[in-house]
């Protein structure tokens, strides 16, 4: 992969002092990496930019549904201002974090998710903890802890920033591919409206060699996101895992001054199936990383909570053969129905571990499946 220079926007003045954060090493393992393609934001506004970049999309998406975008407009040290931030979250006592709970029985997801809600293997749960911020909106806000609060200034116009210039240019781009409005995604995707969308801090803690074999070295199972994309800024210990059209597994390299982006859910069902959800899943990071814990910084977007999952009319769609009903469809079912069934569903226990592949019932007979 070839990376140009990257554009740096300027560092905006520090709420409460948080400590320097410096990413870890890569791995040093030659690793099958998955061959992703790269999208170039810095070419959107350019003349016949979008026409490309929308060209290259639709290449890249007929072979995974995973892909990089650089020159998105936040220099490393923003960036790395919010990997301080989840940081110092997660360093709080459990005491606290417990206090700003999601909760997750009832479908919501803004909060705090501690370790050990979902078994992963006998006798061995998940160890990852997130915590999530919603929009800055009315509607969505919520207590918080004084850390967060303090550090508003940096969380707040960071995720706006990736709302407003990089998700509005990745859905125009997929709205192009679809020849639908440029704005057709734009409005089911308002930020001033209810939504799912988040900005997540996430904390994978270190195993050790005797409980990633217990769990076979898998740390979150092969599974698809909720919404319409993912959003994952560069992460150096190298954990992600894609599934490939063949059903084998590549990592997802670490490139710098990227984000991985991958395609969701809600997408899948806004287009009949032709934007497939992407696999993927975490396993235990190389020997020269499993001593160290796996932090990331994310955002997830999802459709307003509104939106009915109905397919889209395009004849892009009915060209290549999408333009009928396919089972598994969402319609009836709204995007918010959709996050808070699946979320309910991700806290349950007393399923047993799955081996191979395994079916989810979720709403309205829709299925999630998840994979080994």
């Amino acid at each position: 992969m070839s990376t140009p220079a990257i554009q740096h926007a300027p560092t905006p003045a520090s709420g409460s002092s948080i400590p320097t954060y410096h990413q870890v090493p890569e791995t040093s393992f030659d690793l099958d990496w998955a061959d992703l393609s790269t999208l170039d934001l810095s070419e959107f506004d350019q003349p016949g930019g979008k026409e490309r970049l929308a060209k290259q999309l639709f290449d890249a998406i007929q072979n995974i549904g995973f892909f990089y975008i650089i020159n998105f407009g936040l220099s490393q040290e923003e960036v790395d201002q919010q990997f301080a931030i989840g940081q110092q979250i997660f360093n709080l006592p459990l005491e606290e974090k417990l206090k700003y709970r999601a909760e997750l029985e009832k479908g919501g997801y803004n909060g705090y998710k501690p370790r050990g809600l979902r078994e992963i293997a006998p006798g061995v749960f998940d160890n990852t903890e997130i915590y999530n911020i919603p929009k800055f909106i009315p509607e969505l806000e919520r207590a918080q802890p004084e850390l967060v609060t303090a550090n508003r200034t940096l969380i707040e116009p960071f995720a706006r920033h990736i709302h407003d210039e990089i998700v509005r240019k990745l859905l125009i781009l997929i709205a192009i591919i679809l020849e639908l409005p440029e704005d057709h995604f734009l409005n089911s995707h308002r930020y001033d409206q209810v939504s799912d969308c988040h900005l997540r801090y996430m904390k994978y803690h270190r195993r050790s060699s005797e409980e990633n074999a217990q769990a076979s070295g898998i740390w979150s199972k092969g599974h698809t996101d909720f919404g319409s994309l993912t959003l994952l800024f560069r992460q150096p210990v190298a954990a992600l895992q894609v599934r490939t059209p063949e059903g084998g597994w590549k990592w997802v390299k670490p490139y710098p001054g990227s984000i991985t982006v991958n395609l969701a859910d809600s997408l899948q069902f806004l287009t009949n199936g032709f934007l497939k959800s992407s696999i993927h899943r975490v396993v235990a990071p190389p020997e020269d990383q499993q001593g160290v814990d796996r932090l990331g910084v994310l955002y997830f977007v999802r459709p307003e909570d509104s939106l009915e999952l109905r397919p889209v009319e395009s004849e892009v769609l009915k060209r290549l053969g999408y333009g009928t009903a396919v089972d598994n469809s969402a319609v009836g079912i709204t995007a918010g129905e959709w996050v808070k069934a699946r979320v309910a569903k991700g806290v349950d226990r007393g399923e047993g571990p799955r081996s191979e592949v395994g079916d989810q019932k979720i709403i309205g007979g829709v299925v999630a499946k998840y994979y080994d």
